[in-house]
């Protein structure tokens, strides 16, 4: 079917759907158009740019020693199994929708206006504070890498995750870097991400290889650690809801601190959600589109377990730090020209995740305010780079005060819940789709529909509710910011609710 030839559009209110030949025909509006000139390659890297990050570089150590101890690469297995099934159905979509906003895109498509406010709503939380804990995670391995050379910040700029500290200067100042690169164009972008993907991998590698040579057995007896209770009992609130529902009492490790772990460390794997926002600048997105989603989340799976069974096995659980959790494991077997190269990689590879987590955040806002959702003033692209300059601006400031004023402990949980929530509206919108437009072209097809997208949503609410209650309390709360805003703007400028009041769209 062309683009000409567009069929009738659902419309029944505040769940009428965008066809996905007018999202298209959207995206090749001059003023509001993006440059196209990402290949496979580039999606790969870029999906390899951000899953190899925080998980790696960062919650390891935080998970392990408060929540699975060395099974804590199985909890990496677990969350990429959801990942996985996740993937499969966003491939689908990012191939037959090859339009910025991932799921809010997807979700306009398939379930309507609402929802897919709802999903955009949820994916602005979700990159921004995502954007926030990968950069305070930075600035810890930085200031680790300064340590070595016995340089040191002033207390009060070291962050609020160091006793004493404020105002993380060095997160604060890393966003709004990483902003003007996003804003002087995609392929520089992609360049040097390129760049810092090779020497990101290469300390992984260095990790994984030279670690092998200090493994020691007895730390990972017991490789599953018998569950306990938290320390003062824990409380309804902090525990996974699962374990509020059910009525038992809160406990770390053991089977159930495997799931806990992989619901937390799910934060390492949502890099290909971020390759779907860029759909609309990939030269062949039919085809590269799930070549980067895949192709990324499978290398970075395996990278993961290896590192996990490795840096368990040098340093038992119980003693691994918390926010340089790698460095510090070689620097407690007396080789800190270890901790130094793998201080300086996490320094340099995650500089990769803040910056294509922003670009997926600001290609999300764009995506909504060309639809009217959100004022239309952000829509419009440079016209030199043709990049969406104004969100990319405003967000990169806003979150690099965040970055500077927060901790990883506040944020990750939060933006774990929302690419969760993101992966089951994903699923729903496969099955929704296939019923309900099933002539249009899909280059990759979800295999086992409609069974593997039941399994994703399944297995997605899961690790949800293996999050902790306050958690889904200040999920809720955004969530019910988000419906507000939408009833006292988004609606009422929506550009398709004025095309079905007889408007010119």
């Amino acid at each position: 079917m062309s683009t000409d030839q567009q069929p009738p559009r659902a419309n029944s209110g505040m769940f009428r759907t965008k066809t996905v030949e007018q999202s298209i025909r959207d995206t090749e509006e001059p003023e509001h158009a993006l440059k196209k000139s990402l290949s496979a390659w580039d999606l790969v890297v870029f999906g390899v740019g951000v899953i190899i990050g925080t998980g790696i570089f960062v919650l390891t150590g935080k998970v392990a020693k408060e929540n699975a101890g060395p099974a804590t690469a199985l909890a990496f297995v677990a969350a990429g199994i959801v990942c996985a099934l996740a993937a499969l159905c966003y491939a689908e979509f990012a191939s037959t929708v090859p339009v910025a906003g991932s799921a809010y895109t997807f979700a306009y498509a398939s379930i309507g206006e609402l929802p897919a406010w709802i999903i955009g709503w949820d994916l602005v939380l979700e990159f921004a504070l995502g954007t926030a804990v990968v950069a305070v995670g930075w600035s810890g391995y930085v200031r680790s890498l300064m340590d070595n050379v016995d340089w040191h910040l002033p207390a009060a700029l070291e962050g609020p995750d160091v006793p004493g500290g404020t105002f993380d200067i060095l997160a604060f100042l890393l966003v709004l870097v990483l902003t003007v690169v996003l804003v002087l164009g995609m392929k520089l972008s992609a360049r040097i991400t390129a760049l810092v993907v090779a020497i990101k991998v290469t300390v992984v590698m260095i990790v994984i290889i030279a670690g092998l040579f200090f493994i020691v057995g007895s730390n990972y007896d017991p490789f599953i650690p018998d569950a306990v209770t938290p320390p003062g009992g824990g409380s309804a609130w902090d525990a996974p809801l699962v374990q509020t529902i059910f009525g038992y009492e809160p406990t770390n490790f053991g089977v159930m601190g495997i799931f806990t772990a992989a619901s937390v460390v799910f934060f390492a794997f949502i890099g290909f959600d971020v390759v779907a926002t860029a759909a609309e600048e990939t030269k062949v997105p039919q085809r590269d589109m799930p070549r980067g989603i895949l192709g990324s989340l499978f290398i970075c799976t395996v990278l993961y377990v290896a590192v996990a069974l490795v840096v368990t096995g040098m340093q038992h659980y119980s003693e691994l730090s918390v926010s340089a959790p790698l460095a510090d494991a070689f620097k407690s077997v007396g080789h800190p020209f270890y901790a130094g190269v793998i201080s300086f990689g996490a320094a340099v590879g995650l500089t990769t995740v803040c910056l294509i987590l922003l670009l997926g955040q600001t290609r999300v806002f764009f995506a909504m305010s060309r639809d009217g959702l959100l004022p239309r003033f952000f829509s419009v692209t440079h016209p030199r780079f043709r990049t969406p300059y104004r969100p990319t601006i405003l967000l990169g400031v806003v979150i690099a005060i965040v970055a500077g004023f927060t901790s990883i402990n506040e944020l990750a949980t939060l933006v774990n819940i929302g690419t969760l929530f993101a992966f089951v509206m994903v699923a729903i919108g496969v099955m929704v789709l296939r019923r309900t437009r099933p002539d249009l072209h899909r280059a990759f097809r979800t295999p086992w529909v409609p069974v593997l997208p039941i399994l994703s949503i399944a297995a997605s609410v899961w690790l949800m509710l293996n999050l902790p209650g306050e958690t889904w309390f200040r999920f809720a709360v955004w969530m019910a910011i988000g419906i507000v805003v939408y009833f006292l703007y988004g609606r009422s400028h929506s550009r398709l609710g004025k095309a079905d009041k007889g408007a010119l769209y």
